[in-house]
């Protein structure tokens, strides 16, 4: 399993040289594992192939799960902050395995139709309120995982998305104030089975949206003060090297802070807590005819300055 990780993420560095988007050195945390260090750790991911910084050898008080990490707020950040400026304890990317930044967060909460080409390319208005729903945490796995077509579906879909994690605990946050509550952002694959989605279940969503292996995260969560504009963020996707998606986060019906605001009306929201903010135009089900995955398909998502994920479809 780490040999095969590994070269999946040799592959996604070598083509990544060729993709338009390029993250930038800025804070960027992940979750990792290497075959020589005990359980999953804690890192900063620095450019281009200069490797990982091992937080948990840098400072050996730091927690190891970055739910932990968020719930120590500015203690921990400052800690990350000293060892990205030191590069000490540095780990070549080829003896790393990189994990979803964020497992078993308390809650996935997910937008639909928030992008105004999204609801365009459907002939639908655009919401008035934002529309929830969610996925199980049990969905989520790593940036370049596999994701498992399961037997009860046969209209597996793709959709990238901005996700939004969550850094202080609130309730009844005031739109003003939501930033303060974001510790970072990911870039999400929402995988979709559309037979279970728009047909089963009552046309409720949770099921078509929450199959094991349908929430890819990562690679990094990048800290909010390392985006400038994260409603200003080129997005796209790609199957088999096709670009199906190619929008901008300008297209967000509600944007981060009106989110936050109305999820938080509902529930409370804890550090670790993702946020799933929506799909641009371009998805399989909409195309004449429509399109699905199937095994084989190698899917990329990407968001300008945070990153690239890359899911083989098995």
């Amino acid at each position: 399993m780490l040999i095969s990780g590994r070269r999946r993420l040799l592959t996604v560095l070598l083509q990544a040289q060729k993709w338009p988007f390029q993250p930038s050195r800025d804070m960027r945390l992940v979750q990792f594992q290497a075959s020589h260090l005990a359980g999953p750790r804690l890192g900063l991911e620095l450019e281009s192939d200069q490797g990982v910084i091992d937080l948990n050898a840098f400072d050996s008080t730091l927690p190891r799960t970055m739910i932990e990490f968020l719930e120590q707020g500015e203690t921990t950040l400052s800690v990350a902050r000293r060892a990205l400026t030191s590069s000490l304890q540095v780990l070549p990317r080829s003896e790393v395995t990189f994990l979803a930044p964020v497992t078993r967060p308390d809650k996935v909460v997910c937008v639909g139709m928030n992008y105004v080409d999204h609801c365009k390319e459907q002939n639908v208005p655009v919401p008035k309120e934002p529309i929830i729903f969610s996925k199980f945490a049990s969905s989520i796995v790593g940036p370049y995982d596999e994701v498992v077509l399961p037997p009860e579906s046969q209209e597996v879909d793709w959709e990238v998305e901005l996700a939004v994690v969550i850094g202080k605990k609130g309730k009844h946050i005031k739109t003003t104030d939501a930033m303060a509550h974001v510790a970072g952002f990911t870039v999400a694959h929402d995988v979709s089975a559309r037979d279970w989605q728009m047909k089963r279940n009552g046309k409720q969503w949770l099921l078509g949206k929450t199959f094991d292996t349908f929430c890819p995260l990562g690679p990094a969560l990048v800290t909010k003060d390392s985006v400038a504009d994260p409603h200003n963020l080129k997005i796209c996707c790609r199957v088999n090297g096709e670009v199906v998606q190619n929008s901008s986060t300008s297209q967000m019906v509600f944007k981060t802070e009106e989110l936050i605001a109305w999820v938080s009306q509902f529930v409370t929201l804890y550090p670790g807590d993702v946020i799933l903010t929506g799909t641009p135009p371009g998805v399989g089900v909409f195309r004449k005819p429509p399109v699905f995955l199937k095994k084989g398909d190698e899917v990329q998502c990407e968001i300008e300055g945070l990153g690239v994920i890359i899911n083989k479809v098995v």
